[in-house]
Parts: C-alpha cells; sequence; structure tokens
C-alpha cells in the first residue's frame, strides 16, 4: 500500500494531530537546580552604638490651676497664654452685683442688731435705777440682763455674716496667687463658673524639670538621685541634671513610667522646650554584641530565621535567631549564631533549604577601564 493513498485518506489530519498530542505528553527532562551567587558576612562581635537617650519636655517644678473661690457668670479676663503675671495681679472677675447686694444685706443687718442692742441695754439701765428705789425685783433685772446679752450675740452673729459677705465679694475678683507664666486659660467671658473650676494655670517662677517617659524594662534601672546628661534641641547645649522623681504605677494608656529630672538653676530652658536625657550608667555603647543587616532576615513561622553557610558543601540551612534589639539599619541577635558563622546578607527570600551556592564576588573596573 502506497503512502499517496493514506496522504488522501479523509482520517489522515487526525491521526497526524493524535501522534503530535502523544508525543507532547513525554515526561521532560528534569531542569537542574539553579546555582545562585550571594553575599556573605561572618558573624563576629561589634561595638553597640547607640545609646539610650530620652526625648523630654521641660515643664514648671510647680504649676497650679486657678479658680474662683465662688460661683458667677465672668465678665472680664486680662490672662492671656503666655503672659507674664506678678503675685496680687487681678487676672478674671465675675459679675459681683449678688455678692454686693448680700453685703448691703448684711450691712442693713449689722444695723438692726446695733439697735436692739441699744434698746436692751438702755432698758437695762431704766430697770436697775428702777430697783436700787425697789420699785422691781431682780428677777425683773435678771430677765432685763439676759435681753441684752441676746441682743449683744445677734449683733455678733450679724458682724460675721457681713465679713462672710464682704469676702464673698472679694472672691469675685481673681488675682494671681504667684508670679509666673500664664501656660492656658480654660474660661472665657461670659462664661458661668462654678466655685473652684479651673480659669487659668500658671507656671510659677523658679525651678524646672525634664519630664520624660521610659519603657517598664528601664525603669529599674533609673533611681531618684542619679546624674543623667540633659542635651538641649536648640543649641546642643549640655546640662547636668537629677533625677528628682521616678513614676510608682504606670500610665494606664501608654504603660510607661514618668520620670522627673531637676534642671540647674541658671540659664533654665525655656518652658515646653524639647531636651534628649541621658541617664549615666545606663549607656551600653561600645558594649560587644553579634550585629546582622536587617536584609539578611526573614519571616520563619512566628519568628526570624536566617541562612547559614555550610562552607563543605556549598549549601545553606536555616537558622531561627531571636532579635534584641535595633541599631540603626542593624539588629542586635541574642541567640542562635555563634561567632564564625557565615550568614548570608543578600537574596535570602529566593533560596530554599540545602540550595548549593556559590559566594558573590563584586566586579572591579580597571585602571584601563575593564571590567575584571
Amino acid at each position: 500500500m502506497s503512502d499517496q493513498p493514506l496522504k488522501r485518506h479523509p482520517m489522515w489530519p487526525l491521526m497526524l494531530a493524535s501522534l503530535l498530542a502523544l508525543a507532547a505528553c513525554g515526561k521532560p527532562a528534569p531542569t537542574p537546580e539553579p546555582v545562585r551567587a550571594v553575599k556573605l558576612m561572618t558573624v563576629a562581635p561589634s561595638g553597640y552604638g547607640t545609646t539610650l537617650e530620652y526625648a523630654a519636655e521641660v515643664r514648671p517644678r510647680v504649676e497650679s490651676r486657678v479658680g474662683f473661690q465662688v460661683g458667677g457668670k465672668i465678665i472680664e479676663r486680662r490672662a492671656e497664654a503666655g503672659r507674664r503675671v506678678k503675685a496680687g495681679e487681678l487676672l478674671a472677675q465675675i459679675d459681683p452685683q449678688d455678692f454686693q447686694l448680700a453685703a448691703d444685706a448684711a450691712r442693713a443687718q449689722v444695723s438692726a442688731a446695733t439697735t436692739q442692742r441699744d434698746l436692751a441695754a438702755a432698758d437695762l439701765r431704766r430697770y436697775v435705777q428702777l430697783r436700787e428705789q425697789n420699785f422691781i425685783s431682780g428677777a425683773e433685772i435678771e430677765r432685763r440682763e439676759t435681753t441684752l446679752k441676746a441682743a449683744e450675740a445677734q449683733l455678733e452673729q450679724a458682724k460675721a455674716q457681713l465679713s462672710a459677705q464682704g469676702n464673698q465679694a472679694g472672691y469675685a475678683r481673681l488675682v494671681a496667687p504667684v508670679s509666673g507664666v500664664v501656660t492656658a486659660v480654660e474660661a472665657e467671658v461670659g462664661q458661668v463658673v462654678a466655685a473652684g473650676t479651673p480659669v487659668v494655670r500658671i507656671a510659677q517662677d523658679g525651678p524646672r524639670d525634664a519630664v520624660f517617659s521610659v519603657p517598664e524594662d528601664k525603669v529599674a534601672a533609673i533611681r531618684a538621685g542619679a546624674e543623667v546628661s540633659v542635651r538641649l534641641w536648640s543649641d546642643n547645649r549640655m546640662l547636668a541634671g537629677r533625677v528628682r522623681e521616678v513614676s510608682a504605677s504606670a500610665d494606664p494608656v501608654t504603660r510607661t513610667f514618668q520620670v522627673k529630672v531637676a534642671l540647674p538653676a541658671e540659664r533654665p530652658p525655656a518652658l515646653g522646650s524639647t531636651v534628649y536625657v541621658t541617664p549615666k550608667g545606663m549607656g551600653i555603647a561600645g558594649m560587644p554584641v553579634l550585629k546582622l543587616p536587617t536584609s539578611a532576615l526573614r519571616q520563619e513561622g512566628a519568628g526570624s530565621a536566617v541562612w547559614v553557610l555550610d562552607p563543605a558543601t556549598m549549601t545553606v540551612k536555616s537558622q531561627p535567631v531571636r532579635i534584641a534589639t535595633t541599631d540603626g539599619n542593624e539588629v542586635v541577635v541574642s541567640q542562635g549564631l555563634q561567632p564564625g558563622m557565615q550568614v548570608v546578607t543578600a537574596g535570602v527570600h529566593v533560596l530554599s533549604p540545602g540550595q548549593k551556592v556559590t559566594v558573590y564576588q563584586e566586579r572591579r573596573t580597571g585602571a584601563d577601564g575593564a571590567v575584571k
């Protein structure tokens, strides 16, 4: 049977397609695993370069919230934030009309009580004269004496009431209790305030503190009375400070502990300015630690891991590590590595356990411009 009749057979195209499909289903040859070039570094102890420095805010040692001792409507406010005030200077005033009316009423009561006392005293004198003439009994004298004592007591009560009302009228004026700087105004003209409601905050002149917060793992190393170095952000001037107070409990929101550092009285920094505090004796700069660049780390499960080179087989294996802290663009490894190990520092996300690698060699350009 010749080939020509077969090619003219109507099933010939279908048979040819089936043969090609069978040829394509054959198992391809396995692709060899690529040998990747990686950058390596040898693990060795190096000095820790970061110092413990905390950003702090300069605050007054004493800051008072001043308010009226009586309630009323504010009709005048002279205090402004940032303004310096002297002790006794008027800060604000509430409407004194009601207090003046009450004082006038108390004054009238004093006048009425004085009149009653004078009448009782005159009545007693007349009865004494009648008693001397034996026109009345001694019991009448005792009644008149009791009436006079009651009138004198009412007079004293009225005078005390007048004094209290006079004080109330004086409390309508809010004056600065100390000299200092107004740091905040918490009430405005036209506002009705209750007795004791803060109206003005005053930073008292005198010592100042640098206030900052430390985490729970560092607060145990800071003690009251410890010396610290204070660096001003504005001009890098250095000051010597001393820890004055360490909070006994953590802040409920930030879970940090507040620390107050007493600043020297000579040339104190401005209120609200930023300073940097470095506790002495807590610095760990220069301490030998094992450090890796952040590019060497990869995520493995719930922790971190690196690729470690086996020089005998030129393969890599995964090594879990524990990170203690950071030092700039590097991490400090507390567990998992030993000095002398070779760790992959670039291309970690394209490697697999047991994969063969080669050491990456940087190309250098010679004096003639040729790449070597």
